[in-house]
């Protein structure tokens, strides 16, 4: 097999450390995350008299809000520390906010509880910039797009095991809540120790506690850098249809698809491993090299599965919800699901280039800041998807439209994303012509 387009360096150090940790780090946030929504959902847990669809949108929040907060310190600290001591500094902070987690399950105490997805939070926010800036240190130009493919697949593989694995644990008390989630701590924690050394790329950079003024400075220094900008306009939006379909899909499924509980975890299921399954497919296409033509491939077939999905149950269901097993006995139901399978798989094809092309575009002393300038920018697309969605739904009480208009929204983002970068333009044209199309 050409060693462009093979996976060879996955089981080595200087990779696996990297996912292991990663892969425990975005489970355990889903782990904890959904097993909060499942005791506020079912189990009563309350705090301030807050109706428990309040107090659901408020975890949602607390969850988010270090991405706004802390970005450019975190960025600025990736810079100027070794990313392999500092991996091992956070995950040693995760194992201390799961035994703060595990005493509000005991507890059943909503503010406890809240605290550690905070922090938690916060824990994401730092390790963010260093799971991406790193991978250059580690990995040739050739093998890049294809630890970026793994890196994105082991992402949504966690986090749907994540989900599906805090809604179980629940039933299992607060023993199993509070000991999974901090074994899966502790997990993180050894991996990290075996990640290679990867030295400072800026040791003089000056920390500062004006989160304004810094998160502020961050976003124009990347926004001034053409490339770093549309690299991250371009991921930002994939965050925001992925907002929209993820956090639609449970009603979705009921209303529209007649689908109960059972039904929606298949669809979060094929929509994971769909995105997964693209982003390695995306890699193997890409043979080593960064290939920006697929990102108007995967844009064109969000576009078209994300557009069918919503034709294909534009109206409501009217019948009783059916389980997984009629569910598939009725042929009419297969062609939502493959939509949403493909829209992850083009998703995955859309992505993975997008993340390649921020860092390798990035100045090396600059990487980790434009990773954190790109999870700022993606927290404020997805704050945006939320307010578009509510604005939409009260407009027109149906989550079919909703869908429609984001696949069309998508030709218009990919034209604005096109028009902006000569770059992009360029390189699909290449990426093209090379497979005989002339146009």
């Amino acid at each position: 097999m050409n060693a462009n387009t093979s996976f060879g360096f996955f089981g080595q150090r200087r990779f696996f450390p990297l996912f292991s940790t990663q892969f425990l780090g975005a489970f355990n946030d889903n782990l904890l995350k959904t097993a909060i929504v499942v005791l506020i959902s079912y189990h009563g847990l309350a705090v301030g008299g807050l109706p428990p669809e309040q107090l659901v949108n408020l975890a949602a929040g607390v969850f988010i809000l270090p991405f706004f907060l802390f970005s450019a310190t975190a960025g600025k600290l990736s810079e100027r520390v070794d990313k392999a001591g500092l991996a091992r500094a956070v995950k040693l902070v995760e194992i201390a906010i799961m035994v703060l987690a595990g005493a509000g399950f005991f507890l059943h105490s909503a503010p406890l509880l809240l605290s550690s997805l905070f922090l938690m939070g916060v824990h994401s926010t730092f390790f963010g910039p260093l799971k991406y800036s790193v991978l250059p240190q580690h990995l040739p130009a050739h093998e890049l797009v294809g630890g970026n493919g793994l890196i994105e697949m082991g992402t949504f593989l966690a986090i749907l095991l994540g989900q599906i694995g805090g809604s179980l644990m629940v039933d299992g008390g607060p023993w199993l809540m509070a000991g999974a989630t901090f074994a899966t701590a502790a997990l993180g924690y050894l991996a990290s120790r075996a990640i290679p050394p990867a030295p400072a790329t800026n040791p003089g950079l000056a920390l500062s506690f004006n989160v304004w003024r810094d998160s502020v400075g961050l976003m124009k220094a990347a926004w001034a850098q053409r490339e770093v900008r549309s690299a991250m306009l371009g991921i930002s939006w994939f965050w925001l249809l992925g907002a929209v379909y993820t956090t639609q899909l449970p009603t979705f499924t009921r209303l529209h698809l007649g689908g109960d509980a059972t039904v929606y975890t298949l669809g979060l299921a094929l929509f994971s491993v769909g995105i997964g399954a693209g982003s390695i497919a995306c890699a193997k296409l890409s043979r080593g090299k960064l290939e920006l033509g697929l990102v108007l491939v995967g844009g064109a077939g969000m576009t078209v599965f994300g557009a069918d999905l919503a034709l294909s149950a534009f109206a409501r269901n009217g019948h009783a919800l059916v389980g997984l097993a009629d569910f598939l006995a009725q042929p009419r139901h297969w062609r939502a699901l493959a939509d949403i399978a493909l829209l992850g798989f083009f998703g995955g094809f859309f992505t993975v280039p997008l993340y390649t092309w921020l860092q390798t575009a990035a100045p090396e002393h600059f990487r980790s800041q434009a990773i954190a300038a790109n999870n700022i920018l993606n927290g404020c697309y997805m704050v945006g998807s939320a307010v578009a969605s509510a604005v939409l739904l009260a407009l027109f009480d149906n989550i079919a439209i909703l869908f429609l208009a984001v696949a069309l929204a998508n030709v218009a983002a990919l034209w604005h994303l096109t028009a902006g970068s000569p770059t992009l333009r360029e390189a699909s044209a290449s990426w093209w012509r090379r497979r005989g199309w002339r146009g």
